[in-house]
């Protein structure tokens, strides 16, 4: 259940609680019952939820789910259903404000897209052993180390060493191969087991539905049963070798930004 109720903290210049069904509860302070002309701030509730609350409103909830450095809401009426939670910052301090799509534009751009912080720099990015002529990441604030990845070419990990991110990179030849010969579906397999995962091909869609090699549409039909089958790992066609370094690099940037804690040296 989605629940809004009064603060009963005196002299407060937030004076509704809402309770998301989130992590045993999550209850935030808010300056509104509900973001209808601009967003809403919102602030953590530091005590215990109420013993008995002067309860506003109460419903039911279809998605409550954190995505990054936001959580969605969704609830179950006809209007003022869909909302959005976003933790970012404000002249250098955390800050939570509550959207709907309507109310998010007339943010600040920053504030548009949810986000912990701006694009990590000064990070690793670990390239698979078996990756030739890899990407170099020239004139990046990252560093570059080999080790053995279990999915994907280039990864971030977290200070605990787990992958948080990983990229395959694929040729347009190398993609029309591996959806010919079927190793692709085994390479999403291991894919959608990382949280954040994505295929990035050098290459533009439609030159792969011209591929001379096989019947038109033939590989596009393949590679849509994939996408459809495995919907947690991103296929992005980004032209060209160059462009395709670049969406790698802010990709697995923005992996390491959304991570809760600092990112790893």
């Amino acid at each position: 259940m989605f629940i809004v109720a009064r603060n009963p903290q005196p002299d407060t210049k937030l004076p509704f609680l809402v309770k998301l069904p989130l992590e045993g509860g999550l209850v935030l302070k808010a300056r509104e019952e509900w973001p209808r002309t601009s967003r809403v701030y919102c602030h953590p509730f530091e005590e215990d939820w109420p013993e008995a609350p002067d309860i506003l409103e109460e419903v039911p909830v279809i998605l409550c789910r954190r995505r990054g450095a936001a959580i969605d809401l969704v609830l179950d009426r006809p209007r003022l259903a869909r909302s959005q939670f976003v933790f970012t910052e404000v002249k250098g301090r955390p800050a939570i404000f509550w959207q709907t799509q309507k109310t998010a534009r007339t943010a600040n751009p920053g504030g548009r897209v949810p986000r912990r912080r701006a694009l990590a720099s000064g990070f690793t990015i670990v390239v698979d052993t078996r990756e030739r002529y890899g990407y170099r990441f020239a004139g990046r604030e990252v560093q570059t180390e080999r080790a053995a990845i279990p999915a994907g070419d280039y990864a971030v990990r977290d200070e605990e060493g787990v992958i948080l991110a990983t990229v395959e990179r694929k040729s347009l030849e190398n993609l029309a191969t591996t959806l010919s010969d079927g190793t692709l579906a085994f390479q999403m397999q291991r894919l959608a087991e990382v949280p954040i995962a994505a295929v990035v091909v050098e290459g533009r869609y439609p030159a792969l539905l011209a591929s001379p090699h096989v019947p038109g549409g033939w590989l596009g039909d393949v590679l849509a049963r994939l996408q459809v089958r495995y919907p947690e790992v991103q296929i992005v066609f980004a032209d060209s070798r160059r462009f395709a370094e670049e969406w790698t690099y802010r990709f697995l940037a923005a992996a390491i930004a959304d991570a809760p804690g600092e990112p790893p040296a």
